[in-house]
């Protein structure tokens, strides 16, 4: 069958002389890989600046409703033109770390439209806000753990203060007994961001420090709670742009 549908670009490896393999979250089918020949030529009808991480593109492919499926692409144009994130070191650092963090966390080859629709809105964010971005991949970690499945819970009454308990993910009074927890500060940061819509997310008052305590526990929580979720690359490449 043929596939008409979005796509968002979460990996792209080299394959052979001039063809590519990616994986692709598609909007109408979930993840998919698909692979794509004569795309690294001068007269490529693909050509391969397409397949940058978090490009967002139309695509058709002869597709097979198969997780474990390879399947190959016979069109694919932009969907949406980035005006600033391609340009801007930290935009870029930021899209490289959103990809990798989907690539390692999202697994289902069926259709959602509701993760689609976030990491959509997050990109166009991303590109288009004129306000500081250096706590938008913080605000992406915490929400799109909802979508994932394990959003913290057992959110305390304001004022009082608490403990976040990375194994369990909730809110506690007390530290738990095991060390994998956020002390009160950083719980207190990680509520804020929970509530906190996406454009005023760079109202948040957090120092470097306080940002790659949050972010090392972030990730954490992803380790106890994504099957197989494994070191992540891009933080030092942040905390170097950033």
């Amino acid at each position: 069958m043929l596939l008409k549908t979005r796509g968002i670009v979460f990996r792209t490896v080299k394959y052979g002389e001039t063809s590519v393999i990616a994986d692709i979250f598609t909007e109408d089918k979930g993840l998919h890989t698909f692979i794509a020949g004569s795309v690294r030529t001068a007269k490529a009808r693909m050509p391969f600046n397409l397949f940058q991480a978090m490009t967002v593109v139309d695509m058709v492919s002869y597709f097979r409703d198969d997780a474990h499926a390879m399947n190959r692409l016979k069109e694919l144009r932009a969907a949406e033109v980035w005006s600033q994130t391609p340009f801007d070191i930290r935009r870029g650092a930021v899209a490289l770390f959103m990809a990798e963090i989907c690539r390692k966390s999202i697994q289902e080859a069926e259709e959602n439209r509701e993760m689609f629709d976030f990491l959509l809105e997050n990109l166009r964010f991303l590109d288009s806000s004129a306000h500081p971005i250096s706590h938008l991949h913080l605000h992406f970690l915490v929400h799109l753990s909802g979508l994932l499945g394990f959003q913290p819970q057992a959110e305390p009454e304001d004022g009082q203060v608490v403990f976040f308990d990375l194994k369990e993910g909730t809110f506690g009074a007390e530290p738990p007994i095991h060390p994998a927890y956020l002390e009160p500060v950083q719980a207190q940061h990680l509520l804020h961001l929970l509530h906190l819509p996406l454009e005023h997310c760079h109202e948040m008052a957090l120092d470097r420090a306080e940002r790659k305590t949050l972010l090392q526990g972030l990730l954490q929580f992803y380790q106890f709670h994504v099957p197989g979720f494994a070191d992540v690359n891009t933080p030092e490449i942040l905390e170097m742009v950033m």
